[in-house]
């Protein structure tokens, strides 16, 4: 599965910025969706998932704010952030997994795009 990011930008406190990640490569409809970020100096950490049947499940620190959501029929699973705040600035990665649980870590995660920056300027 191959795994293409895309939406970053620069955007001011309080706004709203759309990412969305194309799949290509496999079957994706059966796959477990999630989007991590990372920071300058810090570790990438989990921001939301979303399973094959479409659960979702949030970091706190998005909860209420982002929304994760996919479109089987494109291929696509998007990430829609409002009133993002500039502790939001990052690089976002879409990532694939066919485990049965749901990850909120890293690790059980096969398959990374290349990630999209995203800055909130205050």
């Amino acid at each position: 599965v191959q795994l293409q990011a895309s939406g970053g930008g620069l955007v001011q406190a309080g706004g709203s910025l759309r990412l969305s990640c194309v799949a290509s490569g496999g079957t994706f409809s059966n796959v477990n969706m999630g989007w991590f970020r990372q920071a300058p100096g810090k570790e990438r950490e989990f921001v939301a998932a979303i399973n094959w049947i479409g659960s979702t499940y949030y970091a706190d620190s998005v909860k209420g704010r982002f929304t994760i959501s996919r479109d089987n029929a494109k291929n696509t699973v998007y990430l829609q952030m409002n009133k993002v705040k500039p502790e939001d600035t990052a690089v976002y990665y879409c990532a694939a997994d066919r485990s049965i649980v749901v990850g909120t870590t890293p690790g059980p995660y096969s398959y990374w795009g290349q990630g999209t920056l995203v800055t909130v300027s205050s």
